[in-house]
């Protein structure tokens, strides 16, 4: 049984990727951007450590008719790129109509060999830099991050960005 360390479920959120989404906070995280947003994920012996059913019955608890998508933020979620992969497979065969979103603080290219992410519509990939901040970004902290539309990413042999409506 594949176990998760946690720090917390939002649901309802609208700044954390297209539509409204239910954002699950991975507890832990290797990088410490200066400035992190979340600094009380960073720690690995924070939050609570739960098998990945039970994190997956609490994310699809929270899902509603208007609920788009999920979110994965930390910490760092793809330090624990097992339990990231088994929650999302599951939230899938329940709910295939949801979309994916992660946050990282790698990029792209550091972590494209993970099995994990054939499984994200779209990765945040990069570091926040703190000299980089830029609060006018939809859905990222710095302007070194991108939005990453990881299917056609995976197609195409390079990186693809998301076009939002709004850039």
């Amino acid at each position: 049984m594949i176990k998760v360390r946690v720090a917390g479920i939002t649901r309802g959120s609208v700044v954390d990727g297209l539509g409204v989404r239910t954002v699950v906070f991975f507890q832990g995280c290797p990088r410490h951007c200066p400035g992190c947003h979340n600094p009380g994920t960073i720690p690995f012996e924070g939050g609570r450590e739960m098998p990945v059913i039970e994190l997956v019955q609490e994310i699809l608890d929270t899902v509603t008719p208007l609920t788009k998508g999920i979110t994965f933020s930390g910490g760092e979620p793809l330090a624990q790129p097992e339990a990231l992969l088994e929650t999302i497979k599951m939230i899938k065969e329940k709910k295939p109509s949801l979309d994916i979103w992660t946050y990282t603080g790698y990029t792209f290219e550091e972590v494209k060999h993970l099995p994990v992410l054939e499984m994200i519509d779209v990765l945040v990939d990069g570091p926040f830099i703190k000299e980089k901040k830029d609060l006018a970004l939809a859905f990222r902290g710095s302007s070194n991050q991108r939005l990453i539309d990881v299917p056609k990413t995976l197609a195409a042999g390079r990186v693809v960005e998301l076009q939002l409506e709004t850039e």
